[in-house]
């Protein structure tokens, strides 16, 4: 096999999509890029790519930011205003549960989490009861900040209209956590700018799915923007010759968009051959992420990372992740990996005088 046709490092990665590579014209893009400062504003790849952004989501502007995680902290912390109040959103929401407290340290922010009663997504009657209104004794609810996709499955356009439209009558902020909402607009068809035209902010992550090596785009209105850009700069988030990662994010976009489908074919087969194989799926596959419920599917964790191991990917627990770098090759072994674990952890379960070495040294 020829250099150029080398496998990308990420063809046998599972356990997420962030594990997504630039390609080979988005590194050769960087000896074109411009090498402007960013904290000046004067770096016009940069400034393209916000543009860009901000067009595809129908705003105003956009803000590069490093990471989502600094660009959902940001946008909730610009949208609030004098403490005490409080965030509410999905339980499982990565703003709430993977960005290290931000929202209580950064914002000084009560978390308000929601279980959605189907067992998806959240949707306005699992809302309007956990709203906090203005009393001398609580945190007043001032931002609803929702996820799209979450683990993976689409939030329907209409549900988010419900949301919005509502928390615009009580005079509460709407918030998105995009990180994979270029997943669910190629999944649906939808625009982009028809999901968005619902927020007031919203954070999309260019290094998941789409392969960017770093970065997300904060978009809203001018103001929010300008606000937002003060404490990206407080937080540590300023880039100066930022020109160079802004190219190969924007050439993601334009290369890349299409082929997240790819990634949703995957995942949709992977299902299939876990229901086929008698695993049960903890939600369905929408779009590039695969669920199995662990508590009715037992995999012993330790006899997945041998056959993982055994069979040269990467994956890990009960959540698997598509992207559009994956191998066929790659696919088909995980598949392998995870039904003899899965063959082997029934014996253990159900075999009181077997061994764990015994089944172990099975695979």
């Amino acid at each position: 096999m020829s250099q150029s046709q080398k496998l990308p490092s990420s063809h046998n990665e599972f356990r997420s999509d962030t594990f997504t590579v630039p390609t080979e014209s988005m590194k050769r893009a960087v000896f074109e890029a411009t090498d402007g400062d960013d904290v000046y504003g004067e770096d016009q790849d940069t400034n393209h790519l916000q543009e860009k952004v901000a067009k595809l989501a129908g705003k105003e502007s956009g803000l590069f930011c490093v990471s989502g995680t600094l660009s959902n902290q940001i946008a909730i912390r610009t949208l609030l205003t004098q403490p005490p109040y409080s965030v509410l959103g999905d339980y499982r929401a990565h703003v709430f549960t993977c960005e290290s407290a931000g929202l209580a340290i950064l914002s000084q922010a009560l978390i308000t989490p929601v279980y959605p009663k189907n067992g998806k997504y959240i949707t306005l009657e699992d809302i309007i009861p956990k709203v906090i209104y203005d009393d001398i004794h609580y945190a007043p609810t001032k931002v609803v900040s929702l996820e799209n996709t979450i683990h993976g499955i689409v939030m329907p356009l209409d549900e988010i209209k419900r949301i919005s439209d509502w928390c615009r009558t009580k005079g509460i902020k709407v918030h998105l956590d995009g990180a994979r909402l270029f997943n669910a607009s190629v999944a649906t068809g939808i625009p982009l700018a028809d999901y968005c035209q619902y927020f007031d902010s919203i954070s999309l992550c260019l290094s998941k799915s789409l392969g960017a090596p770093i970065g997300s785009v904060l978009v809203g209105d001018s103001e929010f923007i300008a606000k937002a850009n003060h404490f990206r700069k407080q937080n540590g988030g300023g880039i100066r010759q930022a020109g160079f990662i802004a190219r190969m994010a924007s050439i993601a976009i334009d290369e890349n968009l299409p082929r997240l489908a790819e990634a949703d074919a995957y995942a949709k087969d992977f299902a299939k051959f876990c229901v086929d194989h008698g695993m049960v799926l903890d939600e369905p596959a929408d779009t590039n992420f695969v669920f199995i419920d662990g508590s009715k599917t037992f995999i012993d964790p330790e006899l997945l990372k041998l056959a993982t191991k055994k069979y040269n990917v990467k994956a890990g627990g009960y959540r698997f992740a598509f992207h559009f770098q994956n191998s066929h090759e790659a696919i088909e072994n995980l598949k392998k990996a995870l039904l003899e674990a899965f063959e082997a952890s029934k014996k253990i379960k159900h075999d009181d005088n077997g061994t764990y070495s015994k089944y172990a040294s099975s695979l």
